[in-house]
């Protein structure tokens, strides 16, 4: 592998550049017109425009991003996470065009894309799964027959969904036929595909993912662990490894949970088992991301292992290095979303020019960003501008470097969510690790 093509922009794009510099391997951005003077653009050896502003017409147009990868003799591309990451049809015409997609395979994608076929198959590999629909609904009709049955409230979920889109809850037969309609627009507006399921909701859950590591060996790991359950309407905003739920012996049980998933998936790369835990430590699964994820960070703190880097070694025909049993779990680690919002205005957007930064450090703080003094955040693009990522030896250590942290980012000229972060960091039922997927409305914040 000699040049990778990253089809992705903002701080995932600066930090698989940083991981092939690292590696030895020379690195193509590509860019709309209004990312011509994004970070991304200038630590890559390359950059190439690929169309403008919008996304249909640049980071999700795959005939201009293959072209790009020829012109430029990239013999690889990474999709990063969001935009074509999870397109099988891209990964396809990667494998058609001899162009090492870094990731699952094609099919596997598209088996794991679909939720109702991949909770299918976790039924086969004895994974607990959340009861509902055999599949995806066929009308009306029939999910007013399978909510009744399952007993309500219960979910209407986007069959291609994923990022909490295409989601409603319906506590009753009245809920659901007003929502039924809706997620289906939703659905296709979203992904193209109006297929939509049925599952029970689950109360106050508390929502636990599991990162697995894949090779073309049949080895599988993974690397435990995240709690993602600090979300607002489906969106994540904090994060944290170890979950305050999980012991030992949970932590074992959904390892070796998501491990099984893997393998009978045929599953190679880096990807994460994502799971519903309810109050009495039942965990269920929800979906499996076939991409790196925007919280690895907290994972590779803990356990020194860079995923981006295993990531490339794997679809390079790489064996993993480490045995389940090698793997170490250090510390506790948090990260916080920074993005470029007003939380006064009901979360708007905030794009424009940064006009002062300054960035947290110090032991234990990392932080994942592409912006710059001076760089213009377009309105064009998801509001996510940065990620604070801190490690301690404890929990407590870990939340108060996330205090100090906060305190000392500075992002002048835009709105951010920095003090709405603030709050529930100090908040004393998040310090309690008391807190749920309702989190956010109970408190008020």
């Amino acid at each position: 592998m000699n040049k990778i093509l990253i089809a992705n922009r903002g701080e995932i794009a600066v930090r698989i550049i940083r991981a092939c510099k690292e590696m030895n391997i020379k690195t193509v951005a590509i860019y709309s017109e209004a990312d011509k003077n994004a970070l991304h653009t200038r630590l890559a050896d390359e950059a190439i425009c690929i169309g403008p502003a919008e996304p249909q017409k640049s980071y999700l147009n795959i005939k201009n991003i293959i072209e790009a990868a020829y012109i430029t003799g990239a013999d690889s591309i990474h999709p990063g996470f969001g935009f074509l990451s999870e397109n099988a049809q891209f990964a396809k015409i990667c494998e058609e065009s001899n162009i090492k997609f870094i990731g699952p395979n094609s099919k596997v994608i598209d088996l794991l894309g679909n939720k109702s076929n991949s909770k299918e198959l976790m039924k086969e590999a004895g994974v607990p799964v959340i009861p509902g629909s055999d599949g995806s609904v066929k009308g009306l009709k029939d999910a007013v027959i399978i909510a009744e049955k399952i007993g309500y409230p219960v979910m209407l979920k986007a069959a291609a969904g994923g990022g909490g889109k295409g989601i409603r809850i319906a506590n009753n037969k009245e809920e659901l036929e007003t929502n039924y309609n809706i997620v289906k627009q939703e659905a296709k507006i979203s992904f193209n595909d109006d297929e939509i399921y049925i599952e029970k909701f689950i109360k106050n859950p508390r929502h636990v993912e599991i990162q697995i590591l894949a090779d073309e060996h049949g080895n599988v790991v993974h690397l435990g662990e995240r709690d993602c359950t600090i979300q607002r309407k489906h969106q994540k905003l904090i994060e944290e490894t170890p979950s305050t739920v999980v012991d030992e012996k949970l932590r074992n049980k959904m390892g070796n949970a998501a491990v099984k998933a893997a393998k009978i998936a045929g599953y190679t790369s880096c990807g994460t088992v994502e799971f519903l835990v309810d109050s009495d430590k039942n965990f269920y699964f929800m979906e499996m991301n076939t991409r790196i994820q925007v919280e690895h960070p907290i994972t590779e703190m803990r356990t020194g292992i860079d995923i981006v880097k295993e990531q490339i070694r794997i679809v390079a025909g790489e064996e993993l290095k480490f045995k389940q049993k090698e793997i170490e779990f250090r510390g506790h680690s948090i990260e916080c979303r920074i993005n470029a919002e007003n939380p006064n205005k009901n979360f708007m957007p905030s794009p424009g020019q940064i006009k002062e930064i300054n960035l947290p450090g110090g032991n234990g703080i990392r932080i994942d960003t592409a912006i710059y003094n001076g760089y213009i955040i377009p309105p064009n693009y998801d509001s996510m501008i940065a990620k604070i990522i801190v490690f301690g030896n404890t929990r407590n250590e870990a939340i108060a470097k996330m205090k100090r942290a906060l305190e000392e980012l500075v992002i002048d000229g835009v709105d951010t969510n920095r003090d709405f972060l603030f709050s529930i960091i100090k908040n004393p039922n998040f310090i309690r690790g008391n807190y749920d997927t309702s989190f956010i409305d109970k408190e008020k914040f």
